[in-house]
């Protein structure tokens, strides 16, 4: 499965020449319920499903910050709540875990004509997922408050802490680093980079036993509460809307953001033109004297629900194909780096190529990681507000991991 996340998130950078000849829905009957994440990439995708709603069919959407916590009730009830739960590597897992999500190879033959090769998510030889966009986290960063503090663009964690710091001691800003640490899954992630940043493996070779309770899980826990030291002090509150909002405010000057948001913060919207003009896009930071960026390579995609009708089912794969037609990603091209055949690479995405090409690895696609990044998530706050050491943080982690691995019988 890490092949399969790989080839399709580096395959983002070498887009296939075709066309995309989506002229209408076709759709006679059928009920369409989308749930994904709620940022701009999947609200221009699911927008563009929901025109096929009216002459038979229904097409409703529902996107929420909290979809990769609820998807799997959600889709376990039958029939489902929805009929189509948008993913990335990590959330393909947790559905497949619990054969949530329909194997899709006979409706990408009826159906899918356009989907280039690098969208087919193949799992064990069956399509379980069609990806339309690549993402990862990326340095943000404010030119001009680098240049007033007379440093550059930093390449290393190292530099970020360095540069923060001369930020801060000339009084351009009080907290110059922002940062997804909100506690749960976006703290979880920003452990995972930092962790793979500095060459940690997360399981014992060849098994579920989790191996984070290191020297390497220390270094990492100790650079994410150096990090905090320079952030807003409601940091364990901060995910990627309150990241987004501080940063088009002029209240940081350094960030490691998703890609999919950097053409949300230089769209003349929500920010002023002198920040948006001095908003520049860099390869994740190295950390540690390592040379592979502290980040992650994701793909995003759809699914189409287990326990639903064919019916439900084949509305729902058409409409989600309009949802990821060309002319979507023509209307939307600086909200992605669109994995479709015939788009454009958007201008804002040059932090995710950089990341991609310095050779950040896809998130870990294994059964049991979503269980760790929970533990993770779960975890971190107290070491974080400085109520225990890193060692008893890994300690609890583990703890957390194995008693939670153990119940779902990974261990």
């Amino acid at each position: 499965m890490n092949k399969v996340s790989r080839f399709a998130v580096t395959t983002a950078f070498v887009l296939a020449s075709a066309s995309s000849a989506y002229a209408g829905c076709g759709i006679s009957s059928g009920s369409v319920r989308i749930a994904g994440s709620d940022f701009p990439a999947i609200q221009a995708v699911s927008g563009a499903a929901a025109a096929c709603d009216g002459g038979g069919v229904s097409v409703t959407v529902d996107l929420n910050t909290d979809h990769k916590d609820r998807q799997v009730a959600a889709l376990t009830a039958n029939p489902a709540e929805f009929t189509s739960s948008i993913v990335a590597n990590s959330t393909l897992v947790a559905l497949m875990n619990d054969g949530l999500a329909r194997p899709l190879d006979s409706l990408v033959a009826k159906h899918g004509g356009d989907l280039a090769k690098s969208q087919l998510i193949t799992v064990d030889g069956k399509i379980m997922a069609v990806a339309f966009m690549a993402n990862a986290q990326h340095l943000f960063y404010r030119k001009d408050v680098l240049d007033a503090a007379g440093v550059g663009v930093p390449s290393t964690y190292e530099e970020v802490l360095a540069a923060a710091e001369a930020i801060k001691s000339k009084g351009l800003m009080d907290y110059p680093i922002a940062g997804t640490y909100k506690a749960g899954w976006n703290l979880g992630e920003e452990f995972v980079n930092m962790y793979l940043g500095h060459g940690g493996s997360f399981f014992k070779a060849g098994s579920a036993e989790p191996a984070i309770n290191n020297a390497k899980g220390v270094a990492t826990l100790n650079m994410m509460k150096a990090l905090t030291g320079y952030m807003n002090p409601d940091f364990l509150t901060h995910d990627s809307n309150a990241v987004q909002a501080e940063w088009e405010a002029g209240n940081a000057a350094l960030t490691n953001l998703w890609g999919s948001r950097a053409g949300a913060v230089t769209d003349g919207e929500g920010s002023t033109a002198e920040i948006e003009s001095n908003t520049m896009f860099a390869s994740a930071p190295t950390v540690a004297g390592g040379s592979m960026p502290a980040s992650t390579l994701w793909w995003d995609g759809f699914t189409v629900a287990t326990n639903i009708s064919d019916e439900d089912a084949e509305a729902t794969f058409q409409a989600m194909m309009q949802g990821v037609s060309l002319d979507m990603a023509k209307a939307n091209a600086d909200k992605a780096n669109w994995l479709i055949a015939g788009a454009t690479p958007q201008a804002a995405g040059v932090g995710v190529v950089a990341t991609a090409q310095g050779g950040a690895t896809p998130y870990p696609m294994l059964p049991y990681m979503g269980t760790m990044h929970g533990a993770i998530g779960g975890e971190l706050a107290d070491f974080l507000q400085g109520k225990e050491s890193a060692e008893q943080a890994l300690a609890d982690i583990e703890a957390a991991y194995i008693a939670a691995a153990k119940e779902k019988g990974f261990l």
